[in-house]
């Protein structure tokens, strides 16, 4: 076999090899970059500008259900994270560890930051000492390093950015009630700004965080028939509450351990929405999410036609951002129309504007959506309604080719012949029941290489007389399985 071919863009097809395809979008679209330190990645200004979007979204629904956000050192005492044993068991072989500092060994080594849960609790039993201190509602925005041997950018890369709520509570109720609220705001950003359909449900054991009691997720499909775990919400119960002696006086003047949660999405989120709606000729991005939502392209000939197409670009950029348009003009010299239109196609931007002589002369200017190609006649008069109106459009076509291609590649499967075929097949969601065995839930990972993403909420129930997929064993949930990144 030779060399996957490139197209003019410099990207080669999904069909012909969707792992190249997808780092070819990363880097033409300006995403992201390898860096010097081997796993680790550069984010660059474009890709920046959709993380932004994508936090302050969600950051404004963190706040707004009453959290607050702080910061915690990005350094851990080794002793910290030993304190619970199953968590420490599960990040043990992803730490990077500091044992030298100031040009002598430390007397304790320090763990950079896999995650926070050991250090945040730490001060929180030095916080909370009564019930009236109750609930302690903390998100970080942070970075972490976890040393993974396999990186792919923004999937998985020894560094990464991300947001983790940790609080604390009185009840195991309030506790529980809360990790499902963080697991519905994932599901909101998913779903309303990102376009990405998902499905909420509960981890197994095997699959659930280390030291949580309960773990909730939300699961996107992506184009090539693997799922992507979108968001995880975690119930730790008092696990880690023990571990760090997080205590609080109850309102019977007892002493008794807080029941805590953790939650959190990353930068793996860029992934996702890479590998959810663009196509062979770059990427696509949701408006709601998009840096730039139009981008104007002036088009002119001569000196006069110029000054005329330059001036009324500027007049229709401040109309459109009246009306709350992110738009920009691209006025560079040194590139052609054409040039500029294959740019903006690639790099993602929802809606192009092209604006020349004819146009000025018809009052009118064409729009061109990326998620189709279309291209249709809008009047400069009450210009930025009917752009609002496209781009509002474009958001919900996005959602809804997602739940289609998701809705396609999932089925019912009974017989574990046929599950077989799926998953080395189309692939996708697989809905199997499952006799609930550990032993079980690992054969059909060693032999299919699907895993069980979640069980749903509803209708996780094994019903009657269903057998396992696998064993032929009664059947006590039903599962969706799919192998994932």
């Amino acid at each position: 076999m030779g060399k996957p071919k490139k197209k003019d863009k410099g990207i080669v097809s999904r069909e012909e090899n969707y792992s190249e395809w997808y780092t070819d979008i990363v880097l033409k679209a300006e995403l992201a970059d390898y860096s010097p330190v081997k796993g680790s990645m550069v984010i660059r200004p474009r890709g920046f500008a959709i993380w932004e979007r994508i936090r302050e979204a969600l950051d404004d629904m963190i706040k707004e259900t009453g959290h607050e956000n702080a910061y915690f050192p990005l350094f851990i005492p080794e002793s910290f994270l030993k304190r619970e044993a199953e968590h420490v068991e599960g990040f043990a072989p992803e730490c990077a560890v500091v044992t030298h500092a100031g040009g002598s060994k430390l007397e304790e080594p320090l763990v950079v930051r896999p995650t926070s849960e050991t250090i945040m609790y730490e001060m929180y039993a030095k916080w909370i000492n009564s019930w009236r201190d109750l609930p302690l509602l903390i998100n970080q925005w942070a970075n972490v390093v976890r040393w993974e041997m396999r990186t792919r950018l923004f999937l998985r890369t020894c560094e990464f950015l991300w947001q983790e709520g940790h609080t604390a509570h009185e009840t195991a109720e309030e506790a529980e009630e809360e990790t499902l609220k963080a697991l519905e705001l994932y599901r909101i950003l998913a779903e309303e700004w990102m376009a990405i359909p998902v499905l909420k449900g509960v981890k197994t054991d095997a699959e659930k965080f280390a030291g949580a009691a309960r773990t909730y997720c939300i699961e996107a499909m992506m184009q090539d028939g693997k799922s992507l775990q979108a968001g995880t919400s975690h119930n730790l119960g008092q696990n880690f509450a023990r571990a760090f002696n997080v205590q609080f006086q109850n309102r019977d003047g007892e002493l008794e351990h807080v029941w805590q949660t953790s939650w959190g999405v990353s930068t793996r989120l860029m992934g996702a929405l890479i590998m959810t709606h663009s196509d062979d000729q770059g990427l696509v991005v949701p408006p709601r999410l998009a840096p730039d939502q139009a981008m104007i392209v002036p088009i002119y000939r001569s000196d006069e036609e110029r000054t005329a197409v330059l001036d009324a670009s500027a007049k229709l950029k401040s109309s459109l951002k009246e009306a709350g348009v992110r738009c920009r003009v691209d006025d560079r010299e040194q590139y052609k129309p054409g040039f500029k239109f294959n740019e903006w196609e690639l790099k993602g931007v929802p809606l192009r504007i092209e604006l020349g002589p004819r146009d000025l002369k018809e009052n009118k200017a064409v729009l061109a959506r990326r998620d189709t190609g279309e291209k249709t006649f809008a009047s400069l008069d009450g210009v930025g309604e009917t752009v609002l109106g496209l781009l509002d459009l474009i958001q919900k076509n996005l959602f809804n080719q997602a739940v289609a291609f998701r809705d396609r590649l999932t089925r019912e499967v009974t017989d574990y012949d046929d599950f077989k075929a799926k998953m080395e097949g189309e692939g996708g969601f697989a809905i199997s029941s499952w006799c609930g065995q550990a032993e079980c839930e690992t054969r059909i990972k060693e032999e299919t290489k699907a895993t069980i993403r979640l069980i749903p909420f509803e209708g996780g129930e094994a019903k009657g007389d269903c057998t396992c997929v696998a064993c032929g064993a009664k059947a006590e949930k039903t599962a969706y399985f799919a192998r994932a990144y």
